[in-house]
C-alpha cells in the first residue's frame, strides 16, 4: 500500500480543520463541506470543540488520492494543546504548516516551524484563506522567508483580479493555471496563464531549479552546464531537498472554494516521502541501553508506537503507527513499557468520530486498536522475538497549576476517577494529591486546557468541579535557643496522669527533620519515656506557631524533668513535651520559610527588558543569561513559588506567546516581612473558613 502521513499544524484559526474538510470533499470522502462555525466538521466533533469553535484534540481523517492513502492528522493550534501537535508529528513523516494569508507570520507558525526543525521533519507550507479580503500571498511569503528560512520555495503563484482577490493559481513546476468552477463544486478547471504572470512564473521556476541543483553534485554540474533537468530529475531533486530539509515547498489556496486543495494533494503524493523512503527509526533494546535500528520493512518483525489515546463514552481507542511489519486483530504482541504480552482486539481506521473495522494495519500505516485498557500513549508494541522500544513523545512540562475540588461534598472520588480517564487521552497534564496542603492540584499548559478538563468532567462524568489557587507549602523555623518546661498533671479520682519535662529548643542546619537528643542526669525522666517525648514533639512539629505550617531545622534536647512512680505514663510525657513546645516556640524568634524555585525562561532577545522587569516585581534574582544561537535567550533566575502562580499566562501576554519556561523547587528561604505577614493572614483566614 502506498501511504503518506502528514500532520497539519499552525496558529489557531489559520484554517487547518477547514483544509481537511476541503481534502475530504475534493476526494469524495464527504458530500458536503462542514464549517467550524457551524460545528459540523469531521475533525472537530467533540462537544467542547463545537462549543468553543477551536480544535482541542488531535483528529485523524484519511483520504485517498490517485490511489495513495493520505493519513491527515489535524492538530490544534491553541498553545494549551501543543502536546497534541507533538503526538501527531510522532506519527507523521511531514508537517504541513498552515498560515492564514492575511495574518502574515503568526506565532503558531513560528513555533510549528521550530518544532519541525528540532524533530528534523520535512515541511510543506500552505498559505490559506486566499479568498478572503486583505489576503496577501506575497507579504506572507516574504515574512516566512525572512523570519523562518530561505529554504521556503513557492511552487505556486496566485492569480488576482482587479480587487486583489485570488481567483486562480498557477502550478509553477508544470506551468499550468487553474481556477475553480463558478459553482465551487467539482474539479478544478485549467485556464491560460495570464500574460502579466508569465515572468513571475519563469522567475519562480528558475529559483526551484536552483534548489534542485543544490540537492546533488550531478544536478549541480548539469545546472551550471546549462542543460535542463528532466521531469524525473526535478521530481527526485525536490523529494531529496524536502527530506533533507533544504526545500520547503509553498502552496496556497482556499478551503472554502477548494482552490489549491487538489494541488496540495498532488504535491503530497508527488513530493512527500512515504514511510518506506524515510530513514530507519532509532530505537533502544528492552533495557534501554543499546540503540537499535528499526527499518520500515513490511516483512520485518512487528514494531508499532501508540501515539495517541482516545477515550470516550463508546470506549477506548489506542492510535498506533506501524513502523515495521504489520498488525492484525487477535495478534499477541509484547508491550515494552509494561513487560507484558497484549492480545490485540479489533482494529479500526478512524475518520473524525467515525470508525471502520479493518483486518490489518500495514507497515507505515496509522490505525486504532479498540478496548486495550492497559495500553498507554508512548507504549511500544513489538514482536516478542525482537523486543525494541521506540521513542515516545517528550511532552513539555506542565507549567500552570490549579487546585481542583468537587462543588458538592463527597464527590472527590468521582473527580479523581474522571481525571484519571481524561489523563489517558491527554498525558500532557498531571494530577497530584498534595497531602500537605490538602488539595488536589492539576497542572497543564494553560488556563484553557484546565478549563476544558473541568467542562469534560461535567459532560462525561457528571461531576461539577471548581478551581482555586494552589496553596503554597510554607515552612517555619526558629532563630533563638529557648528552654521551657512542660508539665502535665491530671487527677481524676482514680489513677492520675503526670509528666514533667524540661526541653531546650534551638535551630540547626543538619537536617530538615527535627533532631531529638537527651541529656538527662540522675534518672529524673526514666528512659522508657524518651520515645513518648520524641513522639509528642514530632507530632507538634507538624504545626508551627506562626501560621500552622510544619517546623523544620529544629533540635530539641530533653535536659530534665520529673515523674511519678504511679501516675506517670507515655501519654502524660507526650502531652508534657507538646506543652513545652507550645511555650517555647513563640519566644524562639520564629520565622516563615518560603519555597524558592529555579526558573529558566526561553524568550526572543526583543522581550528581554520586559521579562527582567517582571522578574524583579516577583522578587526574583536573575542568575544569568545564555544565548541559544537562534535569536533566543535563556534567562535563569530564582523566584519564590508564591509569585509564580499566574506566570504561564503572564509570560504569554508579555512575549506574545513566544516565551516558554521551566520551574523547579530548589530550597526554602526566609520570607521577607511583608510577604510573611501576607502569608500568615491568608493562613489564618483559611483556618477560620474551615
Amino acid at each position: 500500500m502506498d501511504i503518506r502521513n502528514i500532520c497539519l499544524l499552525g496558529h489557531g484559526g489559520s484554517g487547518k480543520t477547514s483544509l481537511v474538510e476541503s481534502m475530504l470533499y475534493i476526494t469524495g470522502a464527504i458530500d458536503r463541506l462542514g464549517k467550524t462555525a457551524d460545528g459540523n466538521t469531521v475533525c472537530d466533533y467533540d462537544s467542547e470543540e463545537t462549543k468553543r469553535q477551536i480544535s482541542i484534540s488531535l483528529a485523524m481523517a484519511p483520504v485517498t488520492y490517485q490511489g495513495v492513502k493520505i493519513n491527515v492528522l489535524d492538530a490544534p493550534g491553541n498553545f494549551d494543546f501543543a502536546g497534541e501537535m507533538q503526538s501527531g508529528l510522532r506519527a507523521a513523516e511531514v508537517g504541513v504548516l498552515v498560515c492564514a494569508s492575511k495574518d502574515g507570520l503568526s506565532v503558531g507558525a513560528e513555533r510549528g516551524w521550530k518544532y519541525l526543525q528540532s524533530q528534523k521533519k520535512p515541511c510543506i507550507v500552505y498559505i490559506s484563506k486566499e479568498d478572503e479580503e486583505n489576503a496577501n500571498f506575497s507579504t506572507t511569503l516574504e515574512a516566512l522567508r525572512e523570519n523562518l528560512s530561505k529554504s521556503i520555495a513557492p511552487v505556486v503563484a496566485p492569480i488576482w483580479d482587479e480587487n486583489k482577490r485570488t481567483i486562480g493559481i498557477i502550478d509553477v513546476l508544470n506551468k499550468k493555471a487553474y481556477k475553480m468552477p463558478d459553482d465551487k463544486k467539482g474539479k478544478r478547471v485549467e485556464i491560460p496563464i495570464p500574460e502579466s504572470k508569465v515572468h513571475v512564473v519563469d522567475e519562480l521556476y528558475d529559483q526551484l531549479m536552483e534548489a534542485v541543483a543544490e540537492t546533488t553534485e550531478e544536478n549541480m554540474e548539469k545546472f551550471f552546464s546549462g542543460e535542463p533537468f528532466t521531469k524525473e530529475e526535478i521530481h527526485n531533486g525536490l523529494k531529496v531537498g524536502m527530506r533533507e530539509g533544504t526545500i520547503a515547498p509553498v502552496l496556497c489556496g482556499s478551503a472554502f472554494t477548494g482552490l489549491g486543495t487538489e494541488m496540495l494533494l498532488q504535491t503530497i503524493v508527488d513530493l512527500v516521502p512515504s514511510p518506506a523512503e524515510m530513514p530507519a527509526e532509532i530505537a533502544t533494546d528492552e533495557a534501554g541501553e543499546n540503540e537499535v535500528e528499526v527499518a520500515h520493512d513490511p516483512n520485518g518483525p512487528t514494531a508499532a508506537i501508540v501515539f495517541k489515546t482516545i477515550s470516550d463514552q463508546y470506549g477506548k481507542y489506542s492510535l498506533v503507527k506501524v513502523v515495521s511489519g504489520k498488525i492484525t486483530s487477535d495478534m499477541t504482541l509484547y508491550n515494552t513499557s509494561t513487560g507484558k504480552a497484549e492480545k490485540l482486539g479489533r482494529l479500526y481506521t478512524i475518520r473524525g468520530k467515525k470508525t471502520e473495522e479493518v483486518k490489518e494495519i500495514a507497515c507505515g500505516d496509522i490505525g486504532a486498536i479498540a478496548k486495550m485498557d492497559r495500553l498507554k500513549t508512548g507504549d511500544t508494541l513489538c514482536d516478542p522475538k525482537k523486543v525494541v522500544k521506540l521513542a515516545a513523545v517528550k511532552f513539555a512540562e506542565p507549567c500552570y497549576s490549579r487546585a481542583i475540588a468537587p462543588k458538592t461534598r463527597g464527590q472527590d472520588e468521582k473527580v479523581g476517577t474522571g481525571l484519571i480517564r481524561l489523563n489517558e487521552e491527554d498525558p500532557t497534564f498531571t494530577v497530584v494529591n498534595n497531602a500537605e496542603t490538602h488539595q488536589v492540584v492539576v497542572s497543564g499548559a494553560g488556563d484553557i486546557q484546565i478549563d476544558v478538563l473541568v467542562s469534560k468532567l461535567k459532560s462525561r462524568f457528571g461531576v461539577e468541579a471548581e478551581l482555586d489557587t494552589p496553596r503554597v507549602a510554607y515552612r517555619e523555623k526558629i532563630r533563638k535557643k529557648v528552654r521551657k518546661q512542660g508539665r502535665h498533671k491530671k487527677q481524676t479520682g482514680g489513677s492520675g496522669q503526670f509528666g514533667d519535662v524540661h526541653i531546650v529548643f534551638e535551630p540547626q542546619e543538619e537536617s530538615e527533620d527535627m533532631i531529638f537528643a537527651e541529656e538527662v542526669f540522675g534518672g529524673s525522666v526514666p528512659k522508657n519515656f524518651f520515645p513518648a517525648v520524641e513522639k509528642g514533639l514530632r507530632e507538634a512539629c507538624a504545626h508551627g506557631v506562626l501560621a500552622g505550617y510544619p517546623v523544620v531545622f529544629l533540635k530539641a534536647t530533653l535536659v530534665d524533668g520529673s515523674y511519678h512512680p504511679v501516675d506517670s505514663s507515655e501519654i502524660a510525657f507526650k502531652t508534657a513535651a507538646q506543652l513545652a513546645y507550645k511555650a517555647a516556640l513563640p519566644e524562639a524568634s520564629p520565622v516563615l520559610l518560603e519555597p524558592i524555585g529555579e526558573l529558566k525562561v526561553t524568550i526572543p532577545d526583543s522581550y528581554m527588558g520586559d521579562i527582567i522587569g517582571d522578574l524583579n516585581k516577583r522578587r526574583g534574582r536573575v542568575m544569568g543569561m545564555t544565548p541559544t544561537g537562534d535569536g533566543d535567550q535563556i534567562v535563569e533566575a530564582e523566584v519564590p513559588m508564591a509569585e509564580m502562580m499566574t506566570y504561564a499566562i503572564d509570560l504569554r501576554s508579555m512575549s506574545q506567546s513566544r516565551g516558554s519556561f521551566t520551574f523547579h523547587f530548589v530550597r526554602y528561604e526566609e520570607c521577607p516581612p511583608a510577604a510573611q505577614e501576607k502569608a500568615i493572614a491568608e493562613a489564618k483566614a483559611l483556618a477560620e473558613a474551615e
